[in-house]
């Protein structure tokens, strides 16, 4: 069912109540006061119900300038406009200010009511119908139907009533699907119950048990009970009167203004950039700088009015500019507001919100100026790809870009798969993205970064991938910025040793000094078995004149496996270190647990040497600790799935979690084999995602029997 709110406005004492009570059969005020000044005050709210089932609900708004902001209040979330006009009086001043401030806010569709017919002859009554074809013409008013009526005899009752049908039947309809969204119009206890709060959904859809967020406190509720137009329902639709029960909340920490919302969907703002338009009736000149109120729903705020692109805004004009406010406020892309002159408080534009979480510009500045442009006129697409350069390579998804975007989530995925089709965004994580041009600034920056390490260590196998990771990431986890770097890995870019970054072409070229060099020192640790010299030990032996190559040919050593680090002193050589696997793995198959003291035995070693084996092990997750004993790990045991790779014929690992790289030994050298796609074929069942890439690598040879 459609769900549509139509709004009075009007001139003070213009006829509006007595009108919507002759529609609807409710009297909507409701305060001793109104009844005894005969005038409303707060907006009241009644339901207006056709034969067939549809209904509306009516706003009816205050008319006395007084009461303007609770007019503004009122007004938001008005799908349908009645402008009434008293027949005997004529257009007034707050007819032509409600007429603008519907303008301001986006109201699309409505008509003109003549109230008080009764009071006047023809002629007259013809007069006031030229007064309101003036009035709206060049609105969104021009060419709507204008009705005269009387509540008191009921004249023109019943065709105001069928023409308000026809309107309800052409409304747009609001989205269902989007986060919902209260604006809080005023909050009371009703004993027993706890806090109530009312207001018109302006998004989504509401339900009873929903979780709900108070925004801008941040206070978090839930949905105990739920009413639309006093009965109660189990959900409430966008473009309904509402009233929500909730819990754990006391009615003096909820205010007029708060939105209610779902929990994340909308963060408090302190700066907006918009779009502001001057009304041609203003009678002043907007000046940078100037201090406004801002109305937006049900909130008012102080805000100071930067105008980006001149220095004064005339009645008439519009411009791009940065509302900058004295408290933050509940407000999405797209959403209309309203301002007004701080003194003397009158009204004089409003506008579009263009980005509710802006950075603090300066003024005439070209590229901030055409980047809102883009916000306001750009496609769907334009702003989807804009929003994703603005995120960088913080690795969005398609809800965060939806909404920077000022989209619905299911346009935006569309969306999205047309851009990643063109190749101007990339998908590096399931569902989360980055734009190209953010790639290729990275790729500059990584590119930089590897070729100076390269330079200044030409013996090492890469960059560690910790260090690459801190320098160029600062925001996003160790996975997503691993994901971003697996991107110009797949583009043959870069390369992965182990635990180290790479450019695709370099390679270690060692001189003949140097390969001697390294082949004594694979000769040493070899020699030296499970328990060789400690690395200090290694390299005091060699002269002080080579000591520091002789550094960074065993990092070399170490980073390309032919040598495994046990502790921070203590390394093995791969073939020992191959060695103790091979025992390993024979102890666990006869025991399926092995302990300490058997290791030690196994390998006629120390206890401290084979502790430091098994700790390594426990490392690399090739075993596990249970008590005293372990047992082979996810890595070497049962779960264990292969892959072979023909062009190398040798066989190759892939664990549990995922990995999307595998390591061999072919002819005793360190083979680097890219793995083409493997995640369905071999690790889908373990996957919670389609991609998942990860850094257990291997440091032993895969034969496995």
């Amino acid at each position: 069912m459609k769900h549509v709110i139509i709004g009075t406005a009007g001139h003070v004492d213009h006829g509006k109540t007595v009108l919507v009570k002759a529609l609807t059969g409710t009297d909507t005020d409701r305060l001793a006061e109104e009844k005894r000044r005969g005038i409303t005050i707060e907006p009241g709210f009644a339901r207006l119900d056709w034969p067939d089932g549809t209904q509306a609900g009516i706003v009816d708004v205050p008319g006395h300038e007084k009461f303007i902001k609770n007019m503004l209040a009122g007004a938001g979330g008005i799908d349908l406009a009645m402008l009434v006009i008293a027949a005997d009086e004529g257009v007034m001043p707050q007819t032509v200010e409600h007429l603008d401030i519907l303008s301001l806010l986006g109201v699309q569709g409505g008509l003109v009511v003549l109230t008080k017919a009764e009071l006047v002859d023809d002629d007259w009554l013809e007069f006031v119908r030229r007064q309101a074809l003036e009035l709206t013409e060049g609105t969104f008013l021009e060419g709507a139907p204008i009705l005269s009526v009387s509540a008191v005899t009921g004249q023109g009752i019943p065709e105001l009533r069928d023409a308000l049908y026809r309107l309800v039947q052409e409304a747009r309809e609001k989205s269902a699907l989007a986060p919902f969204r209260l604006p809080i119009d005023r909050v009371f206890s009703v004993d027993g119950f706890g806090t109530v709060v009312t207001g018109t959904l302006t998004e989504g859809a509401v339900r009873v048990g929903d979780a709900v967020e108070l925004v801008p406190s941040g206070l978090q509720s839930q949905v105990r009970t739920l009413q639309v137009h006093g009965e109660s329902v189990d959900a409430a639709y966008a473009g309904q009167r509402a009233a929500l029960n909730l819990t754990n909340l006391q009615k003096t920490e909820v205010h007029r203004g708060d939105a209610a919302v779902r929990p994340g969907s909308v963060r408090p703002s302190r700066m907006l950039d918009v779009r502001l338009r001057c009304l041609k009736s203003a009678k002043r000149t907007v000046l940078n700088g100037s201090q406004v109120h801002l109305y937006h729903g049900t909130s008012v705020h102080l805000a100071k009015a930067v105008l980006l692109d001149r220095d004064e805004l005339r009645p008439g004009e519009s411009c791009l500019a940065q509302l900058r406010l004295a408290e933050p406020m509940a407000v999405k892309q797209g959403d209309r507001f309203v301002i007004r002159f701080y003194s003397p408080v009158e009204t004089i534009g409003g506008g579009k919100v263009l980005d509710p979480r802006p950075l603090r510009h300066k003024r005439h500045n070209p590229a901030v100026l055409d980047s809102l442009i883009l916000r306001e006129q750009g496609s769907g697409s334009q702003r989807l790809l804009q929003a994703a350069e603005e995120f960088g390579v913080s690795l969005p998804d398609s809800s965060q870009l939806a909404e920077r975007s000022g989209l619905d989530t299911g346009t935006a995925v569309s969306l999205l798969a047309d851009l990643l089709n063109q190749g101007k965004l990339a998908e590096p994580l399931p569902g989360r993205y980055t734009a190209a041009s953010a790639l290729d600034t990275l790729w500059d920056r990584c590119r930089e970064l590897l070729s100076a390490y390269h330079q200044k260590h030409p013996l090492h196998a890469g960059m560690p991938a910790a260090e690459l990771r801190q320098k160029l990431f600062r925001q996003i986890t160790p996975a997503e910025g691993d994901a971003l770097l697996e991107v110009f890995r797949a583009e043959g870019r870069m390369k992965r040793a182990e635990n180290r970054w790479a450019l695709a072409e370099f390679s270690i070229r060692l001189t003949k000094r140097q390969t001697a060099l390294l082949d004594a020192l694979l000769e040493r640790f070899l020699r030296g078995g499970p328990e060789p010299d400690t690395i200090e030990a290694v390299l005091d032996s060699i002269p002080p004149e080579r000591r520091e190559e002789a550094r960074q040919v065993l990092e070399s050593l170490l980073t390309g496996g032919e040598l495994v680090r046990l502790s921070p002193e203590l390394c093995w050589h791969r073939e020992v270190f191959q060695k103790g696997l091979d025992i390993l793995r024979t102890l666990c198959a006869d025991h399926g647990a092995v302990t300490l003291a058997e290791v030690r035995d196994a390998f006629d070693t120390t206890r401290k040497y084979a502790l430091l084996f098994l700790e390594a092990c426990d490392r690399r997750q090739i075993t596990v600790r249970e008590g005293d004993c372990r047992r082979l790990g996810k890595l070497i045991g049962d779960r264990i799935r292969m892959g072979y790779e023909e062009n190398h014929k040798k066989r190759i690992v892939f664990c549990n979690y995922g990995c999307l790289q595998g390591r061999c030994y072919m002819n005793g050298n360190l083979c680097n084999m890219k793995m083409p796609d493997v995640t369905s074929t071999i690790v889908s069942g373990n996957m919670r995602n389609k991609k998942i890439y990860c850094n257990r690598l291997f440091l032993y040879k895969t034969e496995i029997n």
